[in-house]
């Protein structure tokens, strides 16, 4: 009997910590894989036997038993083919380490762990989902071994010692001592603010450019409503140009979810904030996640970045109504029978729509083709409550002719806009540690407090408008910001007239 005992990591955002272990027995020869497998990983038996062949090794003719403890953790993927077949050489007596005895060789693997989807031929494929698994190497100070095509994605973490390899056969050398393997390295400095869209390049709508100014200041959502061809979709394109640079946290967390989710991660512009505009027809699954093995949506690859939602009242109000509970809490909790995931999901929501169906109504020259009730239909497609839960409602209004002929050269550039909004960030991180956007109730009634009679003007509103107390909260949080865009301890009476401006606006009329 013959036992090695590896270490390898699940998939997901948790990327939880495998231990791989190899038994090898006396008996007709057999390999089973015990540990709640799905059939990718029972398949990698198969992998792992031509691997092992055509890597000029003998594939043991005993029983094997592998078990990927914890027992009760689901796992997916090839990323144990690696861990497996080092396993069984081990066992086998086939990779002998530079140790003397079995507890010397369990203590070198200690420190190591494995992950690759092997080839048939021994050559080692990329996995889905490396930083996870990268960062949670890292916090246990062990060494991470992977494919070379995910070794500049796993060398985004600072302080990680990881090695690359091509083959089986290069793993089973390095870890004999007989030659190195690469670390890779990234030759070229990160670039998270690099980016070819300026607001420069949007011609008046002033009162737009300035509502997109206070919505990236104190992070709060945004509903922008006008006919085509108004710049809607590009002053929302806009808003990343004007977002502060994120920490290196925040950066992590953010390429841990692209990398989960498959999409490959640009080791140069990594730091950049995400700018999801998912399709109208995107299903609700797509949008917050989910999957037999749940995996993030839309919402969460739009984590501490913009998602934007073009022509709103076109997506299924159900998708709708599934945004509700992340736009308050900032994340997503996804529950299966077999397991629980809560996903990351604070993310700035900026959407567009058009005013009916044709987009023309209310248009100065009448050029709307939709009867009265058609345009009801289309604007009772957003409820009450999903509109309340979005701080800011403004109009964008077709543009003269004059200012679409004006030189760009006088116009702030988004280089301008951030400088003013990363002085109100830091005011607010100063006083809480985040945005306004996601002020408690208690602390809104510590940091947005109102002389009496600006308190007077704020209550004359609410009666008027038939405004919900969430929307009293709203406005205050928006005054707040306004009044730190200015530098301002207190909020002045000209802070609370303008955010009570950007919710004045009625789709049911």
């Amino acid at each position: 009997m013959s036992l090695s005992i590896l270490y390898s990591r699940a998939g997901g955002l948790q990327a939880p910590l495998v231990t791989v272990e190899v038994l090898l027995t006396n008996g007709l020869p057999a390999l089973s894989i015990v540990g709640l497998p799905e059939t990718a990983v029972k398949e990698s038996k198969d992998r792992v036997r031509g691997a092992i062949i055509n890597s000029q090794f003998e594939f043991p003719v005993r029983r094997i038993t592998i078990n990927l403890a914890p027992a009760d953790l689901p796992k997916e993927g090839g990323r144990f083919d690696l861990a497996i077949a080092l396993g069984i050489l081990l066992s086998a007596k086939q990779l002998v380490l530079p140790k003397n005895t079995e507890n010397e060789c369990h203590l070198l693997m200690e420190h190591y762990e494995f992950v690759g989807e092997l080839a048939l031929s021994g050559q080692l494929r990329s996995v889905k989902g490396i930083l996870p698994i990268a960062i949670q190497a890292h916090k246990n100070q062990r060494t991470l071994i992977v494919p070379e095509e995910n070794g500049l994605e796993a060398s985004l973490i600072k302080g990680l010692q990881v090695y690359t390899a091509r083959n089986l056969l290069e793993v089973c050398a390095f870890l004999k001592g007989e030659q190195s393997l690469i670390k890779p390295c990234i030759d070229t400095p990160i670039n998270s603010s690099n980016y070819t869209m300026c607001l420069s390049d949007i011609r008046g709508q002033q009162y737009a450019k300035r509502a997109l100014e206070i919505a990236a200041a104190g992070q709060h959502s945004l509903l922008m409503k006008g006919p085509p061809g108004t710049g809607k979709t590009m002053l929302a394109s806009r808003l990343v140009t004007i977002l502060p640079e994120m920490s290196d946290e925040e950066a992590e967390q953010v390429a841990a979810i692209r990398s989960v989710c498959g999409e490959t991660v640009d080791v140069h512009n990594w730091a950049k904030r995400s700018f999801r505009v998912p399709h109208h027809t995107a299903s609700g699954i797509a949008l917050v996640g989910g999957g037999s093995y749940p995996k993030p949506g839309e919402i969460s690859l739009a984590h501490h970045g913009v998602l934007f939602m073009d022509e709103l009242p076109e997506f299924s109000q159900k998708v709708l109504e599934v945004l509700r509970q992340p736009l308050e809490s900032g994340k997503i909790a996804i529950s299966r029978v077999a397991q629980q995931v809560e996903f990351p999901a604070s993310f700035q929501l900026i959407a567009a729509m058009n005013p009916c169906p044709c987009g023309y109504w209310g248009d100065s020259q009448n050029n709307c083709r939709c009867t009265s009730e058609q345009v009801q239909r289309y604007q009772n497609k957003l409820s009450g409550p999903f509109l309340d839960r979005i701080d800011m409602h403004i109009e964008v209004p077709a543009l003269l002719q004059g200012d679409l002929q004006k030189s760009s050269d006088h116009i702030e550039t988004s280089s301008v806009v951030k400088e003013r909004v990363v002085k109100a960030q830091q005011r607010q991180i100063k006083r809480r540690k985040y945005c306004n956007a996601h002020l408690s109730n208690k602390e809104i009634e510590q940091d947005c407090v109102l002389s009496t009679e600006n308190q007077k003007v704020l209550n004359k509103t609410m009666d008027k408008m038939h405004l919900s107390a969430r929307a009293y909260h709203r406005i205050l949080k928006l005054s707040r910001t306004i009044a730190d865009l200015e530098g301002s301890e207190l909020i002045q009476l000209h802070h609370l007239t303008e955010s009570i401006a950007y919710r004045k606006i009625d789709y049911f009329q």
